[in-house]
């Protein structure tokens, strides 16, 4: 069985590595074990995993593994150095069994060794080591590695490039050959030489493509190297089939990706099961080698079977991880066979120890029985010891005499078994039972009078085993209290088996309690069976749910989904749902794009209004209000003149359709995705298929309804206007400013719409998904930039009149007074001599000068912060006018694209709408189920879902729950009578699902769940307790277990 790569699976993997990784980043490196590394790429469309085992195998892999709990320290330097930097190039060394990744343009590369015991090195620019995975010594031929050596790659296979294939180094080659083969002197002559010799000199073609070309081109591969020399014919044969050999090489990496081959053989023992196809694959066959090319020498042989994979990388994963999902199973289904052999001894232990009582009772009864039968001959042992034993007979005397009385044929010594317990008081007799008696006395009558048969009987006593019972007998006591305390040991026996009975029924249950947390610890320790990653769908990066009636609906989880949402889904017939709470999630309701104006059924608007509320705050308070819905076409991103609307938020126009109070109840389920034969199976309520005409009629008249109703309503608005003007309590003032108001233009109108939450239904409103704290931060900035404004308007204002003073008091001098005018002449008197620079002197010698440029300094740094901020609210005001545009833009295009009808996707967008047919709740029997989906919905809308869980607003994380719900699910799957190995009664637990569920990750299920904090209000697994179609487990807890908190 091939186990580890060729030069040429290295060659192969690196083409397409290449193809597939560059331009990923390093997202994470994790270990699997001491040998196995999982390198996580991704960018935002494309994400990939390679699993890389030092010195085996590296490709991408489709299967999820759990890693260890912590990093290793090589890990973690990997980590440092190559986490989120991106990919530059992959590529093989030569023609070695060594990979290179390039990441940062070379800045760090990562080298893969695949011969001898393998190794992964992390090295610089420079080939400087900066981390590896074990330290190597130096030997023979093999330079050390060990950090912060150089690692060399120009002694490795072919570094400097593959030299042509030329009748040169052909003869070369073969002279080589034929040179190695005279020194190795091998017995088997001329078998292997040529093949052997061209793998060592002609390195870039690998044995197993060379065998190939051979059986090709019908060359014998057992000719000799010098033969080939010697033969000018021979020679141009072998050249062109190493030719025809390189182009095979140069055929597989022309694509981008390989079409590979793996080779099997049937299994040994086979137990095929029909219906799962690729399970019993990897089940009936064993997989021997994979190769990028069908070599010839496998095609031909008719014990072996050829799978093709598209994709050497497919085919490298499928191998590996079908004999690496053997042994893990394996080694579960060893611990669980260990786990039975515990509990089956332990049954078998107290099945010996009643079994034991019984015999007990049953030997005593017996002994009883036979006393009685021979009571006589009982009385006459029992006196004839108790004669000697008065006479004072030594006991060694006493079982001479008993042995010689024997041997003549006595018949009381012959009962008397030796040697006695004379000390205890007690001797052993054998008695026959009372059937073996009578048929004793039978045929010894015949014999009492003829002496010549006494001799034959001996030997009739030899021929058969000797029957009768050993019973020991109570010297102090008669025979019949001897029969009596046996018949008292019986009752004694059968009480004892009464409560080993009643106390085996607990020591089982104990024993099989402690084995089943035995084997759950094991469990946790061995990693779970391989599955295959599921490729999450499109909608599931929002809160996403399948309503009752079929509709797919979806929620916002922060403002940029809110915002998402509306540019991208929100289309003609959808609705939107929203509730006045704060928190509360953005909700669109996906209609039928085939009959957009087909009104949306009032259960599933109930519902979507239900998640809106449930993600508000009213799940934490626990106090539920209603939420309310309006068309797509009410909603728009366009703001009133001078508003701004931040991300997340809308402006919503007309009347809100208000829903009822909405029940604060989720539902945690699991729905499954079926194949597409499957789907007509399932008769439900769809998204992409219009219902029977009862439906649509129905639709039709509450459509009419509908119209009939706003029609009323809009013949009722104007009636009880004229009623408010012709009140004659009302005040004159209300009328006119009525009367204004509806005067005024719709322009004027939209300009004086408040953007806030406490404006009328009636009334234009902007409704906000993000928090109320970006509001509040908005109106803070607002306030910030007036209140700047106005300090540099006072600014401004004070600096023009400090300069304007001087020049008044410049222009208007008033004479000064009689003592200042001394005091002035004084002062000119004494620095009449000083000059301007003496003046600058001493300001400097008194800090003067300093104080002025400190001055200066401040208000230059002033300046230059005001203009600063000026020009942040000019790039701030630029910015928001573009957007306005922007969304103005795109308001316009949707608007004319709703009148119209068209759909505005993306290439993009147009592939990933997804038909819901293939999402059921509860497979039918003959169903190919594919995948297990992890969905929370509200509790209504999981009617038809088999395994669910209610949830409710509590104190238990939302992680530590899902991990008890999802964990509950499995330990029901190991109870007796719960998995339908059929899969034929809806009611119980599948082997499909079984395999599912334990393969489904609780760290991923829980990011459904909308909310932080619940309690499971149902226990047990599939099903739903009361109505609906439930699974099997659920049953058994039943109501009982409805409004149990846990």
């Amino acid at each position: 069985m091939k186990q580890r790569f060729s030069s040429l699976d290295v060659k192969v993997i690196a083409h397409e590595l290449s193809e597939a990784l560059v331009s990923l980043r390093l997202a994470n490196v994790y270990d699997l074990n001491s040998k196995i590394l999982l390198l996580k790429f991704a960018k935002p469309d494309n994400r990939q995993q390679v699993l890389i085992e030092s010195g085996f195998r590296c490709h991408l892999t489709d299967f999820a593994r759990a890693a260890s709990p912590a990093p290793s320290a090589f890990v973690s330097r990997l980590r440092k150095f190559l986490k989120t930097r991106r990919v530059t190039a992959v590529s093989q060394i030569g023609t070695d069994r060594i990979i290179e990744f390039q990441f940062s343009d070379g800045s760090y590369r990562l080298y893969l060794e695949f011969f001898a015991s393998g190794n992964v090195i992390l090295t610089d620019a420079e080939l400087t080591i900066l981390a590896l995975l074990r330290n190597v010594p130096e030997g023979e031929g093999q330079e050390p590695q060990r950090v912060g050596l150089k690692y060399t790659l120009e002694n490795r296979q072919n570094y400097g490039g593959v030299p042509p294939l030329t009748k040169e180094r052909l003869r070369a080659a073969l002279q080589t050959a034929t040179e190695q083969a005279a020194a190795r002197k091998t017995k088997k002559k001329g078998s292997d030489e040529l093949r052997r010799g061209l793998a060592t000199t002609i390195n870039e073609l690998p044995p197993v493509l060379v065998d190939h070309v051979f059986r090709l081109d019908k060359f014998d591969p057992a000719v000799k190297p010098s033969a080939v020399l010697e033969n000018e014919e021979l020679l141009d044969s072998l050249f062109g089939t190493l030719q025809k050999a390189r182009s095979v090489l140069e055929e597989i990496t022309s694509s981008p990706s390989a079409k590979g081959y793996i080779v099997a053989k049937p299994r040994p023992t086979t137990r095929e099961e029909e219906g799962e196809e690729n399970k019993d694959k990897a089940k009936s066959l064993l997989y021997e080698d994979f190769q990028p090319f069908l070599p010839k020498q496998f095609e031909e042989d008719q014990n072996l079977q050829i799978l093709p994979f598209e994709g050497y990388n497919k085919t490298v994963d499928e191998f590996f991880s079908s004999l690496e999902g053997q042994k893990l199973e394996s080694r579960l289904q060893e611990r669980e066979a260990t786990a039975k052999r515990k509990l089956e001894a332990a049954r078998q232990d107290q099945a010996k120890r009643i079994e034991g009582l019984q015999e007990a009772q049953m030997l005593n009864l017996r002994k009883a029985a036979a006393i009685e039968a021979n009571i006589e001959r009982v009385q006459e042992a029992m006196d004839a010891v108790n004669g000697l034993l008065e006479q004072g007979m030594d006991w060694v005397n006493f079982n001479k005499l008993v042995e010689r009385e024997q041997k003549q044929g006595n018949p009381v010594a012959e009962i008397i078994k030796l040697p006695m317990k004379l000390g205890e008081g007690m001797i052993t007799l054998l008695l026959g039972e009372e059937e073996e008696e009578e048929a004793a006395d039978e045929e010894n009558f015949d014999y009492d009078t003829d002496e010549e048969f006494d001799d034959s009987g001996e030997p009739e006593k030899a021929k058969g085993p000797d029957k009768r019972l050993e019973i020991d007998i109570n010297l102090k006591l008669t025979p019949w209290n001897n029969a009596t305390e046996y018949y008292e040991q019986k009752r004694t026996a059968a009480g004892k088996a009464q409560k080993t009975v009643q106390q085996s029924v607990i020591a089982l249950k104990n024993a099989e309690q402690k084995i089943t947390e035995d084997l759950k610890k094991g469990l946790k320790q061995e990693k779970p069976i391989l599955q295959h990653i599921r490729k999450p769908m499109w909608f599931e990066k929002f809160i996403w749910f399948i309503s009752s009636d079929g509709y797919l609906v979806l929620g916002g989880r922060d403002a940029q989904q809110n915002e998402i949402l509306y540019k991208r889904y929100l289309r003609r017939g959808d609705v939107y749902v929203h509730a006045d709470m704060h928190g509360a999630a953005s909700v669109i309701v996906k209609n039928n794009p085939k009959t957009p104006d087909a009104p949306i059924p009032p259960s599933t608007l109930t519902q979507a209004g239900t998640l809106s509320v449930c993600c508000s705050n009213a799940w934490d308070s626990k106090a539920a209000m209603g939420a309310w819905w309006v068309n797509a076409d009410q909603v728009s991103k366009a703001a009133p003149a001078g508003e701004f609307l931040p991300v997340g938020s809308f402006m919503v126009r007309g009347k809100k359709n208000l829903l009822p109070p909405a029940l604060l109840t989720l539902g945690f389920g699991l729905i499954f995705r079926i194949s597409e034969e499957s789907n007509g199976r399932h008769v439900k309520h769809r998204l992409y298929e219009s219902t029977d005409n009862g439906t649509r009629e129905d639709r039709e008249e509450g459509k009419e309804v509908e119209n009939e109703d706003a029609e009323s309503d809009e013949d009722v608005n104007p009636h009880d206007d004229e009623q408010k003007k012709a009140n004659p309590l009302q005040s004159g003032g209300a009328g006119i400013d009525d009367e204004e108001d509806e005067e005024e233009p719709p322009a004027e109108q939209l300009a004086q719409v408040e953007i806030s939450d406490s404006a009328k239904p009636e009334e234009d409103v902007k409704e906000s998904a993000s928090d109320e704290e970006q509001e509040q931060e908005q109106e803070q900035e607002q306030e910030e930039e007036q209140e700047q404004e106005d300090e540099l308007k006072l600014e401004t204002s004070a600096e023009t009149s400090r300069t304007g003073t001087p020049s008044q008091q410049h222009q208007k001098k008033t004479p000064l007074k009689r003592g200042q005018r001394s005091k002035a002449k004084k002062i000119a008197t004494k620095y009449k001599d000083q000059d301007e620079e003496d003046r600058m002197l001493m300001e400097e010698l008194l800090g003067v000068t300093a104080a002025k440029q400190k001055a200066e300094a401040e208000a230059a740094a002033k300046a230059q912060k005001e203009a600063e901020a000026a020009a942040a609210r000019e790039r701030k005001r630029i910015a928001q006018e573009r957007t306005k545009k922007q969304i103005a833009e795109h308001e316009e295009i949707r608007r004319l694209m709703l009148e119209e009808g068209v759909e505005m996707l993306d290439e993009s967008e147009a592939m990933e709408v997804t038909s819901l047919d293939s999402l059921v709740g509860t497979p039918l029997q003959g169903d190919e189920i594919l995948e297990a989906i992890p969905i929370c919905a509200p509790w209504m809308a999981l009617g038809k879902v088999k395994y669910k869980v209610k949830l409710q607003p509590g104190q238990v994380k939302k992680g530590k729950a899902i991990k008890e719900i999802v964990e509950r699910w499995r330990l029901a799957a190991g109870k007796k009578g719960v998995v339908d190995d059929k899969s034929e009664d809806k009611e119980k637990m599948w082997p499909r699902e079984v395999e599912l569920i334990k393969g489904l990750k609780a760290e991923e299920a829980f990011n459904t769940v909308p909310v932080g904090k619940v309690t499971i209000m149902m226990a047990g697994g599939g099903g739903s307790g009361k109505g609906g179609s439930s699974g099997g487990q659920q049953k058994k807890g039943g109501n009982k277990a409805r409004g149990k908190k846990r």
